[in-house]
């Protein structure tokens, strides 16, 4: 992820890649090389908790990898500016329990220069759902091209 796939400032398509590229990294779940994406001195907001910098943000995605089981996401753009993002997701997991869930979110984003994420702030809502109303249905990774986003399954 030292490789920036768009920099600022962003047109239509070069934001609509930096959403995919976040996808796709954090599909992988790998906190390390996810962690990489951010400013050094990122500021995040997650719900109820507040991270600054990369040391932070890894140890926030390792212990939420640890407990979000069978973990898919999907991203969509939902505006830009300049240096701005803001995108809209949902991820489907289950606990330790084997209850699954959908959390559903909302996350704007702020870049530097360089293409790194500087801040974040995410809301996300938890459903509690049942294995047949899954709908992220792909091996574990990255979410193949023939798959729909979240408005093509209705979300």
């Amino acid at each position: 992820m030292t490789d920036r796939p768009s920099l600022p400032p962003f047109t239509a398509e070069t934001a609509a890649i930096k959403v995919r590229a976040a996808e796709d990294a954090w599909n992988g779940r790998d906190p390390a090389k996810v962690a990489l994406a951010y400013t050094e001195d990122s500021r995040w907001r997650n719900r109820n908790e507040f991270l600054t910098g990369r040391a932070e943000i890894e140890a926030f995605l390792t212990r939420k990898w640890q407990r979000e089981h069978d973990y898919r996401l999907i991203k969509e753009l939902w505006a830009f500016t300049e240096n701005r993002i803001a995108v809209r997701f949902a991820y489907e997991w289950h606990d330790d329990s084997g209850q699954w869930w959908r959390s559903y979110g909302n996350e704007n984003w702020e870049f530097a220069e360089s293409g790194h994420m500087a801040l974040r702030f995410a809301s996300i809502n938890d459903l509690e759902i049942t294995q047949d109303e899954r709908l992220f249905h792909w091996p574990q990774g990255r979410r193949p091209d023939d798959r729909p986003g979240l408005s093509g399954l209705g979300l």
